[in-house]
């Protein structure tokens, strides 16, 4: 027996290699919990848990995602996720696992396991949202969450796409800024030091920086005629990097470490720090800048 049974061309389970786990499962997992399987073709008790699962992952319709691991095959992810003993489900949510058990187990058991990380409304609602936003469908969208983060006001996913999508309106509404800091204040501890909130919070503090900024061109000219003139780098800077512009931005940023390192406390090396997190590390223009900065620290 090579295989696991599957439904035919189920759209909610797979079997699952090393080559597309982490699309399959980990970035899956950040839209709905995805539950994993490390079986055996010989393995009694894998035959006794399969047919739970499967009929699971079809009973929720696509709440949930089964992925399936053949482990005599992918002993690379095997040993990967410290596989000792199977039947071995782990359940993994946002990229990461949440829950997991070894044996066989009631079926009680695997569903409560399940029910504790499916999406919620507000969670159902950040994907409807997204949509409408990426149909320039703005006003829906953050009709849509607001309402989604009234009735869970301890969803941080919610609060975030909220938050996310004001700085958006930040060019035409100015209290669009005021309530994305409210609602980044509100988020739970655990949250507020995510990567991708700081990411946000920086965003909102170029958009701040730029609201009380002469135009570009202005700028661009008061830089020219004096280069000492950090704070215009400073301002002109955050426009650049708000328009995409992340390069032109990161010179402005490291020639104000350069000149002034005191200029808004450390305010050119931390956001340009900020940029280097928001682009990532694989970000050429990323291993360029932190190499020229750790010059200019030096």
């Amino acid at each position: 027996m090579a295989t696991q049974s599957v439904p035919m061309k189920s759209p909610h389970i797979a079997d699952v290699s090393r080559t597309d786990f982490a699309a399959r499962v980990i970035e899956q997992s950040h839209k709905v919990p995805v539950l994993v399987d490390f079986w055996a073709p010989w393995c009694g008790p894998c035959r006794m848990l399969t047919p739970v699962l499967e009929r699971l992952a079809e009973e929720y319709a696509g709440r949930f995602f089964l992925a399936k691991v053949n482990t005599d095959v992918e002993q690379e992810l095997a040993l990967q996720f410290h596989i000792r003993g199977i039947p071995a489900v782990k359940l993994f949510r946002n990229g990461r696992v949440v829950g997991e058990f070894v044996g066989v187990q009631p079926e009680p058991v695997v569903r409560d396991l399940i029910e504790r990380f499916l999406p919620t409304e507000a969670d159902i609602a950040v994907e409807r949202a997204d949509a409408l936003a990426g149909a320039g469908r703005r006003t829906e969208a953050l009709a849509l969450l607001r309402e989604a983060v009234a009735k869970e006001a301890a969803n941080d996913r919610a609060k975030l796409a909220l938050a996310r999508l004001l700085l958006e309106e930040a060019d035409e509404r100015k209290e669009a800024l005021d309530e994305s800091e409210r609602v980044l204040e509100s988020l739970s501890i655990r949250a507020a030091g995510e990567a991708e909130v700081d990411n946000v919070r920086l965003r909102l503090s170029l958009h701040r920086i730029a609201a009380e900024a002469p135009p570009r061109a202005a700028l661009e000219q008061a830089v020219a005629a004096d280069p000492g003139d950090v704070r215009a780098r400073y301002r002109l800077a955050a426009r650049l990097a708000l328009a995409g512009e992340y390069e032109p931005a990161m010179q402005q940023l490291l020639e104000i470490v350069r000149r002034d390192r005191k200029f808004e406390d450390d305010a050119g090396r931390k956001t340009l720090v900020g940029l280097f997190r928001l682009l990532g590390n694989q970000n050429p223009l990323v291993t360029r800048y932190r190499t020229l900065l750790s010059s200019a620290l030096a």
